[in-house]
């Protein structure tokens, strides 16, 4: 049987820089999940309902479970030049490789292993249901920062977890405290003051939410604010504190390749080549329409009359929904 020392050294060897344990019990903060739910703060994040019971009970999943494993990968890494034009911006967590493939199949491999060395596990990235950052926090990898991100004081936020829980005794570790104090730099820089209190963040205002998971119609009062954030936002991340001397990711994957688009580019190029075009990246979560539906919404956020041309090829569009937004935008423009 692996003694905690050696599996930590097993996780390190597939990448994981962090790893933590915790004791299982129910999952910890389930209840303020189980509240953000109610609230409907979720959305159309349907996904979320389905799994609730596993994420309460990961014993639904591994029977015998003892020791949930908390592991990291850093991602940080500095944002390219702007490079002008009639570019938008990219979260930093889709500047690269899909993090859910790359992650996967190093955690796979771990599995294995442990498997073969007779401890059964279960567990996975933010695709399974898992409170992630709850078990993060439980572990004392992070602490919850205001803005609902795991922070790892001198690491910074830009972190990717997973989880296995594993039928084994291991000793814990304790739990950080709370290094948020009176700052709330990161709930005042959110452009769509979407966060009711700290730690609440109502989805259905989050530009990461429209951007990505919502693929319908974005609403009116929200569309100005978005700026230039195309694909995710980072804006509550690069308020924090904790990020301003953040170590750069040695991860060759998430260094970034997709921090900027061409707007004009992706308005012009046909749904099945782009498609094709982000292959491997989290860029194709939403889908070619959507992605054309954003593109119309940070062009029409810039003011620069250039983007008057590519807007109303959009508004011809076969797609209501991206002739809707480039319809609004060209309005912003006077065009």
């Amino acid at each position: 049987m692996l003694e905690r020392d050696r599996i930590v050294t097993l996780a390190q060897g597939h990448g994981f820089q962090h790893v933590r344990f915790a004791a299982m019990e129910p999952t910890p903060h389930y209840s303020e999940f189980a509240a953000w739910l109610a609230n409907g703060h979720h959305g159309c994040m349907a996904y979320l309902e389905k799994g609730k019971e596993v994420r309460e009970q990961p014993r639904i999943r591994l029977d015998g479970a003892k020791t949930a494993m908390v592991l990291a990968m850093e991602y940080d890494h500095q944002r390219p030049p702007d490079p002008g034009g009639l570019t938008g911006k990219v979260a930093a967590y889709a500047w690269g490789r899909d993090y859910h493939n790359l992650i996967g199949k190093r955690l796979r491999k771990l599995r294995r292993t442990l498997w073969q060395e007779g401890i059964e596990n279960w567990g996975g990235v933010d695709t399974a249901p898992i409170l992630e950052r709850a078990w993060a926090t439980q572990s004392g990898l992070g602490f919850n920062g205001k803005n609902n991100v795991q922070i790892l004081p001198a690491h910074g936020s830009y972190m990717f977890l997973s989880v296995l829980f594993l039928d084994i005794d291991l000793r814990i570790d304790p739990i950080l405290q709370d290094h948020c104090g009176s700052c709330s730099r990161c709930l005042t820089a959110c452009p769509t003051q979407a966060f009711e209190a700290d730690r609440v963040l109502n989805a259905r205002k989050c530009i990461a939410y429209w951007t990505i998971e919502n693929r319908g119609p974005i609403p009116l009062e929200l569309r100005s604010h978005f700026g230039r954030w195309f694909f995710g936002c980072d804006a509550c991340q690069n308020a924090c504190p904790h990020n301003t001397n953040a170590p750069d990711t040695a991860e060759e994957d998430f260094r970034p390749k997709n921090a900027w688009i061409d707007l004009e580019a992706l308005l012009q190029t046909p749904d099945e080549a782009l498609m094709d075009q982000f292959i491997g990246t989290p860029l194709r979560r939403p889908g070619p329409e959507a992605l054309k539906r954003n593109a119309c919404v940070v062009l029409g956020n810039m003011g620069d009359a250039a983007a008057i041309g590519p807007l109303r090829l959009a508004a011809e569009s076969h797609s209501a929904l991206i002739r809707e937004h480039a319809r609004w935008a060209l309005s912003q423009l006077g065009g």
